[in-house]
């Protein structure tokens, strides 16, 4: 499947160095706000939609991962952009190690949040994406936002959860099943152990959807990649653990990374 155009938001100094944010499973970059304030002062944070998410374009399913970093890559051949900073949540997530696998010369460093690197059928997704296609994503909506934010969280900010809940609801069924689809179909631990970005990795203590051993078994697979685990956070950490997040961030993103070994000639 070719590339879509997806939509996107620039925001920082235009001659900053970029840092690409990819989104999870059911929302839009209306979710990286919280980041916004921390990372602009020194980056060009670009945000966008995946295909069949927000205002990006709703190609039929299936997808599979290789289609949604294909969208990733033509949105920064659009903006001009040769290499980038890759942050990515749960599916951005999947989206930066495919990157950093497949299209290394674009990653300057990678962060994967939240995420995994295999699923597998038995997962559950590919019955999600039944659901959806038949009842839409309202009938996902409640459960989904349950597994984003700790119990205690949610009762805390219940407007929080109301506008999470507008957002997966408001999720094109179609964009959303095939993602579905292409989580179920995803491996991508074969090839992390080629991954030579810079690579930090963080997870959720109490992320019911992708816990922690996910995050520490990138982070296993990715030489020298540093794991941190947050105490209390579940899937989406960073909104709920949004200072934190932005802390490894900036620490992350601070160093210079090194240059690529030379081929032997």
């Amino acid at each position: 499947m070719s590339a879509v155009a997806v939509h996107h938001v620039a925001d920082g100094p235009a001659d900053a160095p970029v840092l690409l944010l990819s989104g999870s499973l059911g929302s839009t970059l209306a979710m990286w706000e919280p980041q916004l304030r921390a990372l602009t002062d020194r980056f060009r944070v670009v945000r966008y939609d995946h295909r069949g998410h927000g205002g990006s374009p709703v190609p039929p399913g299936p997808y599979d991962i290789a289609d949604l970093a294909s969208d990733a890559l033509a949105l920064l051949d659009r903006l001009g952009v040769q290499r980038a900073h890759v942050c990515g949540l749960s599916l951005g997530g999947m989206v930066g190690q495919w990157l950093a696998i497949h299209a290394p010369g674009r990653v300057d460093r990678l962060a994967v949040l939240c995420s995994s690197a295999r699923l597998g059928p038995e997962s559950g997704y590919a019955e999600r994406a039944a659901l959806v296609r038949a009842e839409g994503t309202r009938a996902i909506a409640e459960a989904v936002v349950g597994r984003w934010l700790t119990p205690a969280y949610a009762t805390a900010h219940p407007e929080v959860v109301g506008e999470l809940r507008a957002m997966v609801a408001a999720t094109p069924p179609e964009g959303y099943a095939a993602c579905c689809e292409a989580l179920a179909h995803m491996d991508l631990e074969p090839g992390l152990g080629r991954v030579r970005a810079p690579t930090l990795v963080v997870a959720g203590a109490q992320d019911p959807s992708l816990p922690a051993a996910h995050g520490e078994a990138i982070a296993a697979r990715i030489p020298g990649a540093r794991f941190a685990l947050l105490d209390p956070a579940a899937h989406l950490a960073s909104l709920e653990r949004a200072e934190a997040v932005n802390e490894l961030l900036l620490d992350h993103l601070a160093h210079p990374t090194p240059p690529p070994p030379q081929e032997a000639r």
